[in-house]
């Protein structure tokens, strides 16, 4: 392996196997590790100071995510995330969230916008204090009420494990100039059809959130490859 982790520091409250994937997710995406690249548990393990359990299991999350392929008898290796992949993934997610929002301003509960409007401004203090960890978890709880009030359980588990697929460059495409005042704009829109039981106002704001997001993952990637070439 040609790149090299730093040690984890053990005092953040997450658990050790969720740092440890957050660890190597980002090698993957900042270019550390490079597509097709074997990983060996026993020097990642060495290189963060960790035994190889917690890496285990990092390895096998990070499969799921599409982050790494492993080959029976070869090892594990470093997946190559291309553009059609991501292309592939918010085709089908655009469709799926544009259904959900149609379906959450038919079918949401007073106490679940509630929970979206105090979400909002939870997201909106974590973008003041540029804390994108922060961000990224709130905004996953903010659509997970969204994927619930829609009512159909079929559709919240379809739409999760497409997610799970770009979870972990979710968080470039947030870094990426301009993004995080984009985001707050369109969430706030979203909210507001959805309250006003718009369903084809909820529709068309859940079509322009994910359709900016995908061009701003998309710019981002290419201006990564285009800075190492």
């Amino acid at each position: 392996m040609a790149g090299h982790l730093e040690q984890i520091r053990l005092d953040s409250y997450k658990p050790l196997r969720e740092l440890v994937c957050e660890h190597i997710r980002q090698a993957i995406i900042d270019g550390t590790f490079s597509p097709g690249e074997r990983l060996m548990e026993i020097q990642l393990a060495d290189e963060m100071g960790v035994s190889r359990t917690p890496v285990r299991e990092a390895i096998r999350k990070l499969e799921l995510e599409g982050f790494v392929v492993m080959i029976p008898r070869r090892g594990t290796y470093v997946a190559n995330i291309s553009i059609k992949d991501i292309n592939d993934v918010y085709e089908i997610r655009i469709c799926l969230d544009v259904l959900a929002a149609g379906l959450a301003a038919e079918r949401i509960t007073e106490e679940e916008l509630e929970d979206l409007k105090k979400l909002l401004v939870e997201i909106g203090t974590h973008v003041a204090d540029y804390n994108l960890e922060k961000i990224v978890e709130v905004d996953t709880a903010f659509h997970d009420i969204l994927y619930t009030a829609s009512r159909n359980e079929r559709l919240r588990n379809i739409i999760s494990n497409l997610r799970e697929q770009i979870t972990g460059i979710r968080g470039t495409s947030m870094n990426y100039p301009g993004r995080l005042a984009d985001t707050m704009a369109e969430h706030r829109l979203l909210v507001e059809r959805i309250a006003a039981r718009d369903v084809e106002g909820a529709q068309a704001a859940a079509r322009v959130h994910l359709e900016n997001a995908e061009q701003t993952l998309l710019k981002s990637m290419l201006e990564g490859q285009n800075a190492k070439d």
